[in-house]
């Protein structure tokens, strides 16, 4: 019997199989608001048999998008134009969620394919902000430091996101504490170099993110479950490793968080990463080991039978597919066949079957 298509439950939401769409920006948003793209990307990947469709990282205030044409959840209009696009999600048998973003130092670029680059306010960008006054990278812009009032200011922000989520129709919610974005560069000694209640200690750097963690939680449902992604590591010297982030895995566990989806860098530009097939699974695989909570694992996972061989193994409870889901959108069906799993395929594509 396949664990990759047996059902995984998150407190009272029960996934039909292990699989999860990872959270990848489609930058296709009007004022933050999804779109037809959205609805068609999303849904399509629901009925490809995904277990739960993770929605891109998503602005919790106009500012923190990284690009203009970045997906936001900041008012009642953006929770009504997700409500389509979850309902039909949950239609097709999977669970909709929503990833809860604020770009923080690396906000306020363009969109890849329109180049990528920083974008000043004269060109439709905006002051970035940061845990310290320490650009992203040279071509960026020194971001402001955030002081207490706007502190307070984001943990409000990712309290209301949380609210219009879930008037949206998700049922899970992950917090954005990965790749370099507000949250890890906060934690990150590399990028926080505050000298407050907010940097220097282990402690102080994790204060914020854990903050935010509290007040996402508090604003969300108790049995719906919220999830975390993290970079285990910045792959730089000195910077965030996996020692702190199994620490900080245990501290989530406390509060109520259900799933620690481990990913890893983002936080500089010259990071030296050794991508390759499964390159961040022992990621997960440490931290559920370590702290007994239920961990995801991302990167590079494009093959039926590895997938199947990390949720079987233990190293992980489920896996996010990113660009392979990219490529192939029905890929859970077609990895269920070669597994000897029976999933049920939508009744419109059972003549393929």
């Amino acid at each position: 019997m396949s664990i990759l298509f047996s059902p995984l439950r998150l407190r009272g939401v029960i996934c039909r199989n292990r699989i999860f769409l990872s959270p990848m920006c489609q930058y296709s948003a009007e004022g933050g608001l999804p779109t037809d793209w959205h609805l068609v990307h999303l849904g399509s990947r629901a009925v490809g048999g995904a277990g739960m469709v993770v929605v891109e990282a998503s602005a919790v205030c106009p500012e923190g998008r990284i690009t203009p044409d970045d997906v936001g959840l900041w008012s009642p209009e953006h929770a009504r134009a997700f409500q389509r696009i979850t309902r039909f999600i949950e239609q097709q048998g999977a669970v909709p969620a929503i990833q809860l973003a604020h770009a923080g130092r690396k906000a306020s670029t363009s969109a890849p394919w329109k180049g990528g680059k920083p974008l000043a306010p004269r060109d439709g960008g905006w002051q970035p902000l940061g845990p310290s006054a320490l650009p992203f990278s040279p071509a960026h812009s020194v971001p402001t430091a955030l002081n207490e009032a706007g502190i307070d200011s984001v943990v409000r922000q990712f309290a209301a996101a949380t609210a219009y989520a879930r008037d949206a129709g998700f049922k899970a919610v992950e917090i954005h504490m990965a790749h370099g974005y507000l949250l890890h560069s906060f934690l990150s000694p590399l990028s926080n170099r505050r000298t407050d209640d907010h940097g220097g200690t282990f402690e102080n750097r994790m204060r914020l993110p854990l903050r935010v963690v509290d007040a996402v939680r508090g604003a969300w449902p108790d049995d719906l479950p919220v999830m975390v992604r993290i970079s285990a590591t910045d792959w730089v010297e000195g910077g965030w490793d996996l020692e702190q982030s199994v620490a900080l895995s245990r501290e989530l566990a406390a509060r109520g968080v259900d799933l620690v989806d481990c990913s890893s860098g983002g936080l500089t530009p010259d990071a030296a990463v050794p991508a390759g097939p499964g390159f961040q699974t022992r990621f997960a695989r440490e931290i559920r080991a370590a702290v007994g909570i239920a961990t995801g694992a991302v990167g590079l996972i494009t093959s039926a039978q590895q997938a199947e061989q990390i949720v079987a193994q233990g190293d992980a409870d489920a896996v996010l597919l990113g660009r392979e889901l990219l490529r192939r959108p029905y890929w859970p069906l077609e990895a269920a066949a070669s597994l000897g799993a029976d999933p049920p395929w939508p009744v419109q594509y059972l003549r393929a079957r």
